[in-house]
């Protein structure tokens, strides 16, 4: 249970301490004093959202610190979380202690803490989620919506009802989405064949001519040297004649080197220093001897060969008209190719998908079928069950002629099935005899609701793993006998498990094992709030003030003492 709530610098109040007792806790003060404040700190704490209006004027910050004690039953679903969260737990007393903390920048920034460590938001989220649960005035509208009532149902459902909803669930995802795949699959079958006819036509055409990368630059070198054969060949056989001489005579590149080698070879008698460059003639030597063989293999393969050259020319056009086609570079062509075989091949696939998941979406369908048929027969037990339930609650709550009956209507085509199965779940409310049922969002008024969802709570703690259950002004709209009442049942939920209750109903909170008043206080210009914990006289002056206003007022106190006198024998 949550033993106590820490407020710094948060709305109305500057900084309150708000200790919490096992059993039923209330919080009572006047509208605007800040009991809201109280519950957006714990709100913080539970990781909702957090932004800067929240911050009391004047304040950098807001902060909620809340610490909880819990029991070793309490403890074990959460430890495993806050293990993967790095949390360190305390124990005292042979109970787990856990430290929650949320502080919120005036400039909107906000950080989480769990047992001093830092951590996201929403793990504050996931931990409190196993701790607490809130009930408010928004949740009466709520209780007027069929998704909240058929989750209420799976709720008291229990463990049996909820391995059935996650099995349908498993067998769910996995129809649609093989349905879902089917379908766009037949849908674009003809789009797909269309798209597969032209790829095909661009691969035979690819295909037909087989280019190879760097191809289409290779050739256009090749016909340039076809084009100007003879030009080169005269070029080649001139710079040949240059190096090792020609017919005419005329000196050559081996000739001045050789006689270049003979006078350096006579010096080197005279200064042997150069015998060096008698190496490097010869190296001269024989590099013009090297360049002048190559230059004549070249020249003779150079063919001016007519045939070739326009062999070449077509197969220039070849690429170059898949390069406008597909290109524009080659490679682009080549990449075009090798994608289109891969869509080619998917769509020749498609046809052998389409059979496979035909046979698939027919299995699924008969075992999601079969799972919806067990869930809906689960809620059918459990629909009777909780109504009757409910009912008895209601019977105690000043309604005893009141009837609340579960309808289900169970949709009979799996097209018509949800992610939560095929059952659309109404709670039909019979106020009195001779009534028709009605559902909550037409025959419910506010304080049926209130009432509602509070017997819906006490139906619910056999199979709540929760530990605090919040109940903020759900009492809204009633009063008198129904009032206490209301009081005597939160008094018996408190048996079980921790209550905090936010209310302006006398009735209620003198069954309050622990009562705490907020007060309003005016210092100036600036409104705050403070926190008290009340018993004995303290109690009852508050007590007096909830029922008439009118301090001092010796009938109200005694209204006051008689119904503590009543709440105490209910307790006994």
């Amino acid at each position: 249970m949550i033993s106590e709530l820490r407020i710094r610098g948060l709305g109305v109040i500057e900084e309150a301490v708000v200790p919490f007792a096992p059993g039923l806790t209330v919080l009572t003060g006047e509208t605007g004093a800040g009991k809201t404040m109280v519950l957006s700190g714990l709100g913080l704490i539970m990781g909702q959202k957090a932004d800067a209006g929240v911050v009391r004027t004047g304040s950098v910050r807001a902060d909620a610190d809340g610490e909880w004690r819990l029991a070793p039953g309490d403890a074990e679903g959460l430890r495993q979380r806050l293990e993967e969260a790095g949390v360190d737990v305390e124990s005292e007393d042979g109970r787990t202690v856990l430290l929650l903390s949320r502080t919120v920048a005036a400039e909107g920034r906000s950080r989480a803490f769990a047992g001093g460590r830092s951590v996201p938001a929403g793990v504050l989220a996931e931990i409190t989620e196993q701790l607490i649960a809130v009930h408010g005035q928004a949740d009466q509208g709520l209780l007027r919506e069929s998704r909240r009532q058929r989750d209420l149902l799976d709720r008291f459902g229990g463990r049996e009802l909820t391995a059935d909803r996650e099995a349908y669930r498993q067998s769910f995802d996995a129809w649609r989405a093989a349905e879902r795949e089917l379908r766009e699959l037949v849908e674009h079958r003809q789009e797909r064949d269309r798209e597969a006819a032209l790829l095909r036509h661009g691969i035979e055409e690819i295909a037909a001519v087989a280019p190879v990368s760097g191809e289409d630059e290779a050739l256009k070198a090749q016909a340039t040297v076809l084009a100007h054969s003879t030009d080169l060949i005269a070029e080649i056989g001139t710079a040949r004649a240059l190096l090792v001489g020609d017919d005419a005579g005329a000196p050559s590149a081996v000739d001045l080197a050789s006689q270049a080698r003979r006078s350096v070879e006579r010096a080197a008698q005279l200064d042997p220093t150069l015998l060096a460059r008698l190496a490097d003639l010869d190296g001269v030597l024989a590099s013009v001897d090297e360049v002048a063989r190559e230059l004549g293999d070249y020249a003779t393969d150079v063919d001016a060969d007519p045939q070739q050259q326009a062999a070449v020319e077509e197969r220039r056009q070849q690429i170059s008209g898949l390069k406008r086609r597909y290109g524009p570079g080659l490679d682009d062509v080549l990449a075009w190719w090798a994608d289109a075989e891969v869509t080619v091949g998917q769509s020749d696939g498609a046809e052998a998908r389409i059979d496979e998941l035909t046979a698939l979406t027919s299995e699924l369908t008969a075992a999601t079928v079969t799972a919806a048929a067990r869930l809906t027969k689960a809620r059918t037990r459990a629909a009777a069950d909780f109504a009757a339930g409910v009912t008895g609650e209601l019977h105690a709550l000043a309604m005893p002629d009141a009837e609340l009956s579960v309808a289900i209507e169970t949709a009979d085509d799996i097209q018509g099935f949800t992610v939560d199965g095929a059952d659309a779940v109404a709670m039909l409310l019979k106020p009195h005899a001779g009534s028709d049922p009605r559902p909550l969002a037409k025959g419910a008024s506010g304080g049926e609701l209130s009432r509602i969802m509070l017997a819906i709570e006490v139906v619910l703690a056999g199979v709540n793993t929760v530990p605090t259950f919040v109940f903020d002004e759900v009492d809204a709209g009633i009063g008198g006998k129904v009032a206490v009442e209301v009081g005597r049942r939160l008094a018996r939920l408190a048996r079980t498990a921790q209550v905090i209750v936010v209310t302006h109903l006398p009735q209620v909170a003198a069954f309050a094992d622990r009562h705490v008043v907020v007060s309003k206080d005016r210092d100036g210009h600036v409104t705050a709030a403070s926190v008290a914990t009340v018993e004995g006289q303290e109690r009852v002056h508050e007590l007096v003030r909830m029922l008439s206003g009118l301090e001092g007022s010796q009938s109200g106190a005694e209204h006051a003492a008689e119904l503590l006198a009543l709440a105490a024998g209910e307790r006994a």
